[in-house]
Order: structure tokens, then sequence, then C-alpha cells
């Protein structure tokens, strides 16, 4: 009888979907820790990212503007009439709201009271039944709160403080990027390219494009959406004479950059302040309104402005916004869906590009 030992033996009792599921798995796994470094690293330089991010979509909005401006006058000027009218345009939209703000602030003050007022009554009355002296307390217990906590807010607000000056200084490394891509963008990329392997040079350049043109047609698109959204929301709560009709109207612009979500927590902010200030059937125009404007976005504006960008499923969207909120915030959730349309369009020509090889 043989005795020697199979040295496959062993290997060849364990399935074939196990083996293949544990050669995926460790694979699977070395991408997740390589990932999960990438992101770490990002983290300890987040505010160069952010700022690189807003020069490329500062660079998206004007470089079209500055080409044009090109035609008539040298390229630093061009590059400076478009970036100091953006600048302008900005501010002007800001002062705007904030002069809105501060001439309503008077009458504001006393609608709100009074609509307070009627949401606690309203409260009183049935179905609710809540206790009147309920909301009294809660106010006098934020009050003892604040007041416990005097020290914690003020240093809160002097966190805040320190924070506006990073927010300050990234915006100013931003539009210090700004001038030199819109100024000679191409040609540094063309440089970036020539420092490539050989081998690897066209398939940079084709990388590159892809993902210039994808991100370039969807801050178009999505500026061009806010915009509409903005404009609409502005229209329709001046009609019901909403206060703040056109600080909220600048939310919403900002508001939009998060798709799927920013729109209805924006709208959701100004079905409050009619609430408070023209009372429940106001509010309940202004609801109706976020169903009109999300459905309105959802199957024209989307699938018609965005047309010219890659297009990705809803659910890919919904994931990437919620995962770039998990992982950064804010900030993440705004960069997400930008980040996979890139990304997925630089596969997609780069799989174009090998068929074609091919």
């Amino acid at each position: 009888m043989s005795t020697h030992s199979d040295p496959g033996g062993a290997e060849s009792r364990v399935p074939g979907l196990l083996r293949l599921a544990a050669a995926y798995a460790w694979r699977i796994l070395a991408v997740g820790i390589v990932v999960q470094a990438a992101f770490s690293l990002l983290g300890q330089f987040h505010r160069i990212a952010v700022a690189v991010f807003l020069g490329l979509v500062v660079t998206a909005v004007l470089r079209p503007v500055a080409d044009l401006l090109a035609r008539l006058v040298p390229r630093p000027v061009a590059v400076a009439v478009a970036l100091v009218g953006g600048i302008v345009l900005v501010l002007g939209v800001l002062a705007l709201a904030g002069e809105t703000v501060a001439g309503q602030r008077t009458g504001l003050e006393r609608e709100f009271v009074s609509g307070i007022d009627r949401i606690e009554r309203r409260l009183e009355d049935p179905p609710f039944r809540l206790d009147p002296g309920a909301l009294d307390d809660i106010q006098s217990r934020v009050g003892e709160l604040l007041s416990s906590h005097r020290s914690t807010v003020i240093s809160t607000a002097l966190s805040g403080a320190s924070r506006l000056l990073e927010v300050l200084t990234v915006l100013a490394l931003a539009l210090f990027c700004s001038v030199f891509f819109i100024h000679s963008g191409g040609r540094q990329w063309r440089w970036f390219c020539a420092q490539m392997p050989p081998a690897a040079r066209e398939r940079v350049a084709v990388a590159g494009g892809a993902a210039w043109r994808t991100f370039t047609g969807y801050t178009h698109g999505i500026l061009l959406v806010a915009a509409t959204n903005a404009v609409l929301v502005g229209i329709a709560l001046s009609l019901l004479r909403v206060p703040l009709a056109v600080p909220l109207a600048l939310l919403e612009f900002f508001a939009a950059f998060i798709p799927l979500i920013g729109s209805p927590i924006a709208l959701a902010v100004a079905a409050v302040v009619a609430l408070a200030s023209k009372g429940a059937l106001t509010a309940v125009l202004v609801v109706a309104l976020i169903v009109v404007i999300g459905q309105l976005e959802g199957h024209v504006l989307h699938p018609v402005v965005m047309s010219w960008a890659v297009r990705l499923h809803p659910v890919v969207v919904a994931l990437s916004v919620v995962g770039g909120a998990v992982a950064a915030g804010v900030v993440g959730a705004v960069v997400a869906v930008p980040l996979v349309a890139v990304v997925w369009s630089v596969l997609q020509a780069l799989r174009e590009r090998r068929q074609r090889g091919a």
C-alpha cells in the first residue's frame, strides 16, 4: 500500500467556490486597507483638497468667460476681469440677502413672536392638548442652560471665529489656484502628462480629458439646476408674502448642490418660516412647493440639463451622497457625486480606448 502523501489532496478537498471567495476576499481586504490609508492621508490635508476642488469649480465656471474675453483683450486681463466680475456678483448677491434681512428685522421679530404664540395655542388645542405651562418651562430651562454654560457658549463662539478664519484661508487658496488654472491650466496639464512614462502618457491624457469634460459638465449643470430652483423658490415665496424670500432662495441655491436631500431641507426651513410668520395655510402651500420642485428637479431639470455629464442612477447618487456625508460631512456630500461621476467617466473612456486598440 502506498504511503506517500498527496501534496494537492488538502487543496482538492476545498470547494472551488470557497477558494474563489477566499481569493477575492484578501484582495478586497487589501484594497480596503489602501483606500482607508488614502482617506486618512487626505484627511490630514483636507483643507488643501477642498481649496483645489473649489479652484476647479471656479475654473469650470469662469474659464469659458475668460476664453471669450481673451479674444478681445490679453489673456491676463481677461482672467482678471472674469475673476473680479465673479467675485463682485457673489458679494452683490450676499449683500442683497443681508440687506433684506436687515430691512425686515423689526417686522420679522413682531411676526415671529405672534407666530410662535399662534403655534403654542394650536398645540394647546385638540388633538395635541399640550400643557400650557410646558412651553414656558422649556423656554426657562433653555435660558437656565445658556446661563449655566455661558463659558461653553463663549468658547464655541471663539471656535467659530477660528473656523471662519480657516474658511477664509481655504477660499483665498482656492482663488489663488483658480487664477493659474484659468490662465494656463491646459499648459500645466500637458506638462504633467509629459512627465509620465511614455507608455502611460496616452492613457493619462485620455483619462484627464474625460475627467475634465465630466466635471465641467456636472458643474455647469448643477449651477443651472440650483439657479432655476432658487428663482422658482424666490418667486413662489414672494407671491405667498413669506418673509426672507431672498435669503431663503439663496439657501435653496446652495442646498441644491447636495443632490436629492439638499432642496427638501432648504424648503423645510422655508416651511417653518412660513408657519411662524404667516400661519398653517401658507406653510402647507410651501410644503406643496417642496413636492412640485422635487418632481421638477428629478424628472425635468436633472435629465435634461445634466445630459452632457455622466448620468448616474438615483440609487448610486443616494449612496454617494450618504457615503460622502458620513466620510466628510457636508463637504463630502457635495463632492461625492461629481467624484463618482468623474471616476465612472474615466473608467468608460479607458475601456473604450482598450476596445479601439483591440
